[in-house]
C-alpha cells in the first residue's frame, strides 16, 4: 500500500481499519493528510489524520470530538473555500512581513554606511521613528485586506516545514533594503551638494524612504507573480486610502512649521519631489526584475 498509495485517487468500499492504513501510508511519504468522516467507526482515522473533518449535521458526537474541523453545513465545497481563504491569509501575512522588513533594513543601511564613511547622518532618531510610524499606520494596513491572487488554487501544496520567510523572500528583502537605502543615501548627498541645506537633504532622504516603501507596496501586492499589470491597481480600495494618508502625512511633515521644528525637516521644491518619485519608480521596476529572476530560479 505504501508503494502504491500516491498513485491512487479513488477508493471504494473502505472499512474504518483501512482508512487508518491509507492515512498512515500517505503520512509515511511526508504528506499532510485530511480525512473526512461522520460515524463512530471513523473516529480513529479522523484522529490519526493531520486534519480530521467531521460532518456537523449528520455526524456523530464522537466523530466531531475526534476532528480538528467540523463542517456545519455538511458541504464538501466548504473545504475548498476554507483552503482558498487559508492560502489568502497566509499570503497576506507573508506580504506584510516582507513589506515591513526592508523599512528597517534600509534605515539601518543608511545609518551604517554614513557612520562607516564618516559623513553627516542622513536621518535623525526622530525621523527614523517618523518613517516607522507612517509605514506601520498607513501602508501595512492595506496588505491585510488583499484579495486572493489569480491562480491561488492551482499552486501545489506548500511544505508544512516551510517558513514564512523562505530563501526567495529573504533575498527579496535584502535586495529591496539595499535599493531603498542606497537611493536615500544618494539623494541625501545629491541634495546637500545642490542646496547646501542639511535639513532639506534629510527631508529628501525621509521622503525617499517613504516613497520607496510606497512603490514596494505595489510589488508586494503580487508577491508570487508580476505586478506589471493593471490588476495591481484594482481590487483593494484600502491601498489607495493608505497611499493618500501616507502622502498627506509626508506633506505635513515637510511643510507644517511645527513639524519642521519637531523633526528638523524643511520645505522642499517640486523638483526634489519629482526626483524622489522617479527613484521610487526605478525601485519598483528593479524589484519586478528581481522577482522575475527569483521565480525563474525557483522553477528550475
Amino acid at each position: 500500500l505504501k508503494a502504491r498509495v500516491e498513485g491512487v485517487r479513488v477508493y471504494a468500499r473502505v472499512d474504518p481499519a483501512q482508512k487508518i492504513r491509507i492515512v498512515q501510508a500517505l503520512q509515511s511519504h511526508g504528506q499532510f493528510v485530511a480525512m473526512t468522516g461522520d460515524g463512530v467507526n471513523d473516529a480513529p482515522a479522523l484522529k490519526a489524520a493531520d486534519i480530521g473533518v467531521a460532518m456537523g449535521k449528520g455526524g456523530t458526537d464522537v466523530a466531531r470530538e475526534a476532528s480538528s474541523l467540523v463542517l456545519l453545513d455538511d458541504n464538501f465545497a466548504t473545504i475548498v473555500a476554507a483552503v482558498r481563504e487559508g492560502r489568502r491569509i497566509y499570503d497576506n501575512i507573508r506580504k506584510s512581513v516582507v513589506f515591513l522588513l526592508p523599512t528597517n533594513g534600509a534605515q539601518s543601511l543608511v545609518i551604517l554606511v554614513a557612520v562607516l564613511l564618516g559623513i553627516a547622518l542622513p536621518l535623525s532618531p526622530v525621523q527614523i521613528l517618523w518613517i516607522n510610524l507612517v509605514c506601520a499606520v498607513t501602508l501595512t494596513v492595506a496588505l491585510a485586506g488583499e484579495p486572493a491572487e489569480p491562480g491561488i488554487m492551482t499552486r501545489p501544496p506548500r511544505s508544512a516545514k516551510e517558513q514564512v520567510l523562505n530563501g526567495r523572500m529573504l533575498v527579496l528583502v535584502l535586495v529591496v533594503s539595499v535599493l531603498i537605502g542606497g537611493a536615500a543615501l544618494w539623494i541625501f548627498e545629491a541634495e546637500q551638494r545642490l542646496t547646501g541645506s542639511y535639513a532639506q537633504a534629510q527631508t529628501s532622504a525621509v521622503l525617499m524612504l517613504a516613497l520607496g516603501q510606497l512603490a514596494f507596496l505595489f510589488n508586494c501586492r503580487r508577491l508570487n507573480s508580476s505586478s506589471l499589470t493593471w490588476r495591481v491597481l484594482t481590487g483593494n480600495n484600502t491601498v489607495w486610502i493608505s497611499c493618500a494618508a501616507m502622502l498627506a502625512l509626508q506633506v505635513v511633515f515637510t511643510y507644517a512649521p511645527f513639524m519642521n521644528q519637531w523633526f528638523d525637516s524643511a520645505p522642499i521644491s517640486l523638483r526634489q519631489w519629482g526626483t524622489t518619485a522617479a527613484l521610487a519608480v526605478g525601485v519598483f521596476l528593479v524589484v519586478e526584475a528581481v522577482k522575475a529572476v527569483l521565480r525563474a530560479t525557483e522553477r528550475r
